[in-house]
């Protein structure tokens, strides 16, 4: 089976902040967990993808680039969106598709946007999914903390399906690129 990690939004401006937006919740330990992810995803010869969001930084400069502590493997494909949903407007499904993969391992930034919506249209786009349960972060909301914001998504995306495909979370010590979705169908 193929797969993919797919880090969304991990770029330097919207991790660590800026004049005007906190950094994300857990930085340095969200930092730490894409990188021995990204290391899992190449010992089991996935995919590394990542997808960076137009308005963050403008789309320019250093703030846009994915962050410095992040390695990123020379294999990597990079994505650039201009919306909430990674597969909008981008190449990223004909790309997955091309590379026949069935099984994606999502993180990044932020929970109740963009991992929220590449988790759901992940789903609806026929791959199965696993969320990086302590591998995405946001920050506060003017209702909720991030803590609890990053809580409850993983609660409601476990089990999240549409048919034929659903996501599970699961923490990264996990091994996430051996997919457990067969044991729940």
């Amino acid at each position: 089976m193929n797969q993919a990690l797919l880090v969304i939004e991990a770029q330097q401006e919207l991790i660590d902040g800026n004049e005007k937006e906190k950094s994300v919740f857990n930085k340095d330990r969200l930092l730490d967990t894409i990188n021995s992810v990204i290391i899992k995803a190449l010992e089991s010869n996935s995919s590394v993808v990542f997808v960076r969001d137009k308005d963050v930084s403008d789309g320019e400069g250093e703030g846009f680039q994915i962050h410095p502590v992040i390695k990123v493997p020379p294999s990597a494909k990079i994505f650039d969106k201009k919306a909430t949903n990674s597969f909008y407007g981008t190449a990223l499904k004909d790309y997955l598709e091309n590379m026949g993969v069935e099984h994606l391992v999502i993180m990044g930034c932020k929970t109740e946007y963009c991992i929220d919506t590449a988790v759901r249209m992940g789903t609806i786009n026929g791959f199965d999914v696993t969320l990086v349960e302590d591998g995405h972060s946001t920050t506060d909301s003017s209702i909720l903390s991030a803590e609890k914001i990053i809580n409850h998504h993983n609660k409601i995306l476990h089990g999240h399906d549409n048919v034929d495909h659903f996501s599970v979370v699961r923490n990264s010590n996990d091994d996430l690129f051996k997919p457990i979705h067969n044991n729940y169908r």
